[in-house]
């Protein structure tokens, strides 16, 4: 028996051959149709073309007999459900092609409509609906989006060409031109078709069928696929699933419309029907924001002059709600839905969980707990970690003063200020140089995911609320203003005009996307305020998660801010940042500069103060928490001055010669100082350097400890590679602190640990455990001490590696599970055998990144320590974490 690749859904009364549980096998778009169908929705027949084919298609550069031989038993069938026939000139049935991957892509591959229409079936049409404009439009429609998607003519040449009849009949939009005026453009648009390709139109239903199937197929791999899949995390070896599906019109006439719909606001998450439509219309009129659309219902109108579908068509719109009612609590999300209306009759095109801000995701997610319809740990698992950093971005200062040159439609919120750029590889060059840029576009297209990606904001002058851009951007959390109708640009000169005011590229300009607003130049943005719902989700999430999360801190701000953010105390307080801050940067070169041990105490005695004055502030705002401070790190080299011009200020203030200064640089100079003289290594050799530092630290503390402060600290030992070096390090803190709070009358629980950060340090942990008291992995020169990567250079080729699959991501973005990660499994599993107490945490970069923080929560770690604007996302990946890993 041969291998089933297609499955049969829609039509009224029946039951599909697939579900919502089979996305693997047939996408999500197919799955979610034959999930409609068995629920009673009203869906248009047709079959899915499963993903497995996708890889078949692919391995084999062309599609096996078997499933030709499917595709057509699943066309006899639809032809029966429809009573229609494909090719039939009398009676003929059309078919649109659309991808499905298992996760949602929008606008991301290609689709198809009004596939079997030719110069004898556009009669049969003409015949069936009685509407000779309606069956050219179709026919035109067909004749562009075929040859661009399977033929790949320009798009844009076949646009002007209709661009050039509804000028010479003196009218603005699609729908003014007549029966007669498309009959004439489909004939223009065939010729040019040939002129373009060399090819004609192909006439044949079937060959327009398999021609389109394969366009969806090969749409997989186009740049812009790519790259959505990349950004989003999607697997290539997924593929598409294809389906092809009756074709249902909502360009038959005034009693005909299509539309987009989500069941609640997917900009705030407010529980309202929340849509757009356009009356006499075909589906990627909406999308593509071709015309910008009307509001479904009279909550959404924005103006008295639109008329919604909910006035227009109020008996559809009724049983419109009916069916989003339905679909949101069967699915128990939001939904994004697709629908069209064919002569007064309702037809369902798509349901898939809706892509929304993260403002949306927390706020839905706590309604739909109050609602009863999902749990507290449902409601957690809704919002993406990584979306909870949108929440984050700053907004427009509401008392500014700023010059308002347009509005358009609140599509996506958020502040976004930058340079003009109006095209997407403009974005991606100007990007890459540093520069913020806001992508003005007429509209934009699947082709500009790269620029959007790059840019602070997004303006449109076409398109509504449920447009490519506006979709795209929501899902990207970048503000978005889209359909500003007052904007004009030109492509060509570089120019747009709004409010009266030129704008050029370069120029800078303000979105808000929250009230739709332009504004000329740069404007002031504020902090967010954090809504209720917000923390209502990180109050689930805490009490789920088993990760204690802190935060990377150097200076009291920090502190505050992360403690703010709900950090549970600090994983790691850089010192060597502290040297660098106004005029003490003078003390630690002269010290450095200093000819013998005496004479760098001497120094050191004028850095102490210093150091203990930034302890005791970052002890004061962290009360109650521990902070783990690392001595110093880099090597000595760092601290001095580089250019002549430095080095004769550096030579003036501390009246030695530059020719000195000059040979001291030199000789600390080392060909490579990521493993050279750095981190404890300094502290074996300059011992009165760690020796200041921990004085500083303790007398911190017990200065604090009198004040009332409850303090905690962890003083970390950094780069050890042997026990021995722990050993004479520890005896040395051990003795300096025990001697300070002898002193001072004062007796404080502190602990001494070590950051893991060479292979030799995890693979010999439990000698290491004899030592010290808690580990933290510093997983970025973890990283390249495993695979002999210098962060700062790697960038030049790691890219290259991901393209080509040889690294599944970056390892400095995400942890190295299998080879990274093992060290930092052997070192847990060894301290612990040492020191079963042994507190184990993370403090490099992956600390706040989710599947790293995944992989933390299942190796058995205490604790992940990130920025301090990336605390509120390692909690809610830490709460994923846990609930992820149940089983």
């Amino acid at each position: 028996m041969a291998k089933k690749y297609v499955y049969l859904f829609g039509g009224r009364g029946t039951k599909a051959e697939g579900n919502a549980e089979m996305k693997a096998a047939l996408g999500g778009k197919g799955a979610n149709l034959a999930e409609m169908t068995n629920i009673g929705i009203p869906v248009p027949p047709g079959f899915t073309i499963s993903t497995e084919m996708c890889t078949v298609y692919y391995e084999t550069n062309g599609l096996p007999k078997d499933l030709k031989t499917q595709v057509k038993d699943a066309i006899r069938k639809v032809e029966r459900a429809m009573g229609l026939g494909f090719g039939d000139p009398e009676a003929p049935l059309l078919f649109s092609v659309r991808s499905g991957a298992r996760a949602s892509m929008p606008g991301m591959m290609d689709t198809v409509l009004n596939l079997g229409i030719n110069d004898d079936t556009v009669h049969g049409l003409i015949k069936l609906s009685g509407n000779e404009r309606f069956a050219y439009d179709c026919y035109r429609r067909f004749i562009q989006m075929y040859s661009d998607v399977v033929m790949e003519a320009d798009s844009q040449e076949l646009e002007e060409e209709l661009e050039n009849m509804k000028h010479k009949k003196g009218v603005k939009l699609d729908t003014e031109l007549s029966a007669e005026d498309l009959k004439q453009l489909v004939v223009i648009l065939k010729e040019k078709v040939k002129t373009l390709t060399g090819r004609d139109l192909p006439s044949d239903p079937m060959e327009q069928l398999w021609g389109g199937i394969e366009a969806v197929f090969r749409s997989w791999n186009t740049p812009r696929a790519i790259t959505y899949r990349k950004l989003n995390s999607i697997p290539d070896e997924w593929g598409t699933a294809v389906n092809v599906q009756a074709m249902v019109f909502g360009n038959m006439g005034d009693n005909s419309a299509t539309g987009v719909a989500f069941t609640r606001d997917p900009a705030t998450g407010e529980n309202v029907f929340y849509g757009e439509y356009l009356p006499n219309a075909q589906g990627e009129d909406v999308v593509a924001g071709i015309r910008t659309p009307m509001p479904i219902n009279i909550q959404g109108r924005h103006e008295p002059s639109q008329v919604s579908l909910e006035e227009l068509m109020s008996d559809q719109y009724k049983q419109l709600v009916d069916v989003y009612q339905t679909l949101e609590n069967h699915y128990r999300d939001m939904q994004d839905i697709e629908f069209t209306i064919q002569e007064g009759n309702l037809w369902m095109l798509q349901t898939r969980t809706g892509k929304r801000t993260a403002a949306a995701a927390v706020s839905i997610a706590v309604d739909m707990v109050e609602e009863g319809l999902i749990s507290k740990e449902e409601a957690v698992l809704r919002v993406n970690p990584d979306q909870i950093d949108q929440l984050l971005h700053p907004q427009i200062d509401p008392n500014a003063d700023k010059e308002i040159i347009g509005k358009g439609l609140p599509a996506s919120p958020g502040a976004a200020v930058g340079r003009v750029v109006f095209s997407a590889d403009d974005a991606e060059v100007e990007a890459g140089k540093g520069e913020k840029v806001i992508l003005v576009r007429i509209e934009t297209s699947p082709e500009d995911i790269h620029g959007m990606n790059v840019a602070e904001g997004v303006l449109t002058a076409r398109g509504g609320m449920t447009s490519h851009a506006a979709v795209v951007a929501r899902g990207m959390g970048k503000c978005c203003v889209s359909g500003c109708q007052d904007l004009t640009i030109d492509y060509t000169t570089q120019v747009s005009t709004l409010g009266g005011r030129k704008i050029k590229k370069g120029d800078f300009i303000t979105l808000d996307g929250t009230t739709g607003e332009v504004m000329l130049g740069k404007c002031p943005t504020v902090k967010p305020t954090l809504s209720g719902s917000f923390g209502t989700i990180m109050e689930w999430a805490d009490k789920i998660r088993q990760l204690g999360v802190r935060t990377n801190a150097d200076t009291p701000h920090d502190s505050q801010v992360a403690r703010d953010f709900g950090a549970e105390g600090i994983g790691l307080c850089r010192t060597e940042h502290m040297f660098f801050e106004g005029e003490r940067i003078l003390a630690v070169r002269e010290m450095i500069l200093a000819e013998d041990e005496e004479g760098r105490r001497a120094t050191l005695d004028k850095i102490k103060p210093m150091q203990k004055g930034d302890f005791k502030a970052i002890f004061e705002v962290m009360n109650g928490l521990p902070v783990t401070v690392r001595l110093l790190d880099p090597p000595l080299h760092e601290f001095l001055p580089h250019t002549d011009d430095e080095i004769a200020e550096v030579a003036n203030s501390l009246k030695k010669p530059a020719e000195e200064i000059k040979a001291k640089r030199d000789s600390l100079h080392e060909a490579n100082p990521m493993l050279g003289h750095r981190g404890c290594r300094l502290g074996i050799t300059y011992p009165e350097i760690y020796e200041m530092q921990v004085r500083a630290i303790m007398e911190a503390a017990c200065e604090a400890s009198k004040q009332g402060i409850k303090v905690e600290p962890e003083i970390m030992i950094p780069l050890v590679g042997h026990v021995n070096e722990l050993k004479i390090l520890r005896k040395m803190t051990v003795e300096v602190a025990e001697e300070i709070m002898k002193t001072q009358g004062v007796t404080l629980e502190y602990k001494v640990g070590t950051m893991i950060e060479l292979p030799r340090a995890a693979l010999t942990a439990d000698q290491i455990a004899e030592q010290a008291e808690f580990f933290s992995f510093g997983t970025n020169d973890l990283t390249q001490t495993t695979f002999g990567l210098s962060r700062d250079d790697a960038g030049k080729f790691l890219p290259v590696y991901v393209d080509k699959k040889i690294l599944p991501k970056d390892p400095f973005m995400a942890i190295d599970q299998e080879g990274v990660g093992e060290l930092v499994r052997i070192g847990v599993e060894k301290g612990r055998t040492t020191r079963p107490n042994l507190k184990v945490g993370i403090c490099g970069e992956h600390g706040g990144e989710p599947s790293s923080i995944d992989f933390c929560h299942r190796v058995g770690l205490n604790y992940v320590s990130c920025s301090p604007y990336r605390v509120p996302i390692a909690r809610l990946a830490a709460a994923h974490a846990a609930l992820n890993n149940k089983k």
